[in-house]
């Protein structure tokens, strides 16, 4: 049956489970929501939303280097105990994660990090654009709306398409590591250096490359 994004996102705020979970539960549980609940919980998927709430002072501090030192991430992932964060899973979790950074460019881990001004900045040039358009004046709020939403999801980490998986995004991928070790995890910070970046100079595509390489 057919699953609408509505109910998809209602069962990922209900349960925090990743969203092709979500909907493949939905479509088994034939949209029944506590059904499609009960469902994830029989699979462990449900456990995020519980555990998001308990302290994660552990973890690791990786890093990733692409194509001999021309782009370079540092990232503080953390979780609730020394045993996991020393575990191999968990690095190759925050290396995929050090990866996608490296080439999806996010500028915040989370939309509550982005400044204000750069918000009011941004919401100015979207409705200079809207009008612009022709959009009639009464619905121009409406559309600047939406199009920050995007304008979130293109700049936090959290928000974006994981490149090795377009079909979840960052919060996906983390929900799906906490049911499946059973800790609470937290993307803390990151830092991001691009070779020469800001220096006028030849442009080298080194996030194509990088790209390339994540979705191999």
């Amino acid at each position: 049956m057919s699953v609408s994004a509505n109910d998809v996102k209602v069962l990922r705020e209900r349960t925090g489970a990743g969203m092709m979970d979500c909907k493949k539960a939905l479509t088994e549980a034939n949209g029944d929501m506590e059904k499609a609940i009960e469902i994830l919980r029989e699979r462990g998927l449900a456990a995020a939303a519980k555990k998001s709430g308990r302290i994660a002072a552990e973890g690791v501090v990786e890093s990733y280097i692409h194509m001999g030192g021309k782009i370079g991430v540092l990232i503080e992932v953390n979780c609730e105990t020394d045993f996991v964060a020393k575990t191999e899973e968990f690095r190759s979790f925050v290396k995929d994660i050090a990866m996608h950074i490296a080439a999806a460019k996010p500028l915040y881990v989370r939309r509550e990090e982005v400044p204000a001004e750069v918000v009011e900045k941004e919401k100015e040039i979207l409705r200079a654009q809207t009008l612009n358009e022709g959009k009639p004046e009464h619905i121009v709020g409406k559309i600047v709306e939406g199009r920050i939403d995007k304008f979130y999801k293109d700049i936090c980490l959290l928000e974006q398409e994981f490149v090795k998986n377009p079909d979840q995004t960052i919060t996906d991928l983390v929900n799906e590591k906490v049911a499946k070790i059973g800790e609470n995890i937290s993307v803390r910070r990151f830092v991001r250096f691009e070779m020469g970046e800001g220096l006028e100079k030849k442009q080298d595509n080194f996030v194509e490359e990088v790209m390339a390489q994540a979705k191999i």
